[in-house]
């Protein structure tokens, strides 16, 4: 095995990419809230688009802080 070879984790790049999701589904529930839709969709006052990208962006980050490159294992 070379010294200077490096791999990333796969679980980084998971938590990056939940990470996008969740920062465009929370921007998509705070854009609908200050501008909320003529015909409401069934629970729309609970916001679950702000719920859920909050929840994928804590999850995200946890995975891309936890498995980030150039840590040591």
């Amino acid at each position: 095995m070379e010294h200077g070879h490096h791999q990333v984790p796969i679980w980084f790049f998971i938590g990056a990419l939940l990470t996008v999701y969740g920062v465009l589904i929370l921007g998509v529930g705070i854009y609908s809230l200050a501008n909320p839709p003529i015909q409401k969709v069934a629970l729309w006052e609970k916001h679950a688009d702000i719920w859920w990208g909050a929840l994928l962006i804590i999850i995200g980050l946890i995975y891309a802080i936890r498995f980030r490159p150039g840590r040591s294992p």
